[in-house]
């Protein structure tokens, strides 16, 4: 089985969007290895169609280094009902169509490594909204930006608690939170 992993920037009050504003902040080579090591430990990566056109339309010209290329290279997952495949061209891509919840649970419960959920927003709500997320790696940077797409939804199922698995401080205050869904309590018997 595969595990869904959601890794993104976000600011302090959640917002997501065009993540530019990271760039003022630095988040140290340990903040840098963890993105190269996530990277390459994942089997593929699963994407919403905006974001996989963004970084279609980047990321091959940034192919130099070994986090380029690998970029480049590693498979790609990129759910839409209007990508045509003649333009699903960045690197091995497979395009899923129809219930994206339910075709993503198909691939989830494949043999394999993790699938890497980066930005496509869109995509992070609805494995939210179907308990289809098995960790987050969140970069909580020190800005508040006011609006904006948000990594939560705001019609969450119900309330949703996360266990903190991993908590640091990196580079210039750039927090780095790895969590999971925690199990559901039992009710007390009574």
């Amino acid at each position: 089985m595969s595990r869904i992993v959601v890794t993104e920037f976000m600011s302090l009050d959640g917002v997501m969007e065009e993540p530019r504003w990271t760039f003022q902040f630095d988040r140290g080579q340990e903040g840098d290895k963890f993105k190269y090591d996530e990277l390459f430990d994942s089997e593929a990566l699963l994407l919403g169609r905006v974001t996989y056109q963004g970084f279609a339309q980047a990321w091959p010209s940034m192919g130099t280094d070994d986090f380029g290329k690998r970029m480049n290279s590693i498979p790609k997952y990129v759910v839409s009902s209007t990508l045509a495949d003649a333009d699903a061209t960045w690197g091995p891509t497979t395009v899923i169509r129809g219930d994206a919840a339910d075709e993503i649970a198909k691939l989830k419960a494949q043999p394999g490594g993790d699938l890497l959920v980066e930005g496509s927003a869109q995509l992070v709500h609805t494995l939210i909204q179907h308990d289809l997320v098995d960790d987050y790696r969140l970069m909580v940077f020190p800005i508040i930006l006011g609006s904006g797409k948000r990594v939560f939804p705001d019609a969450m199922p119900s309330p949703a608690t996360l266990a903190v698995s991993e908590a640091k401080t990196l580079g210039s205050g750039v927090q780095l939170l790895t969590c999971h869904p925690a199990p559901a309590e039992a009710p007390a018997a009574g």
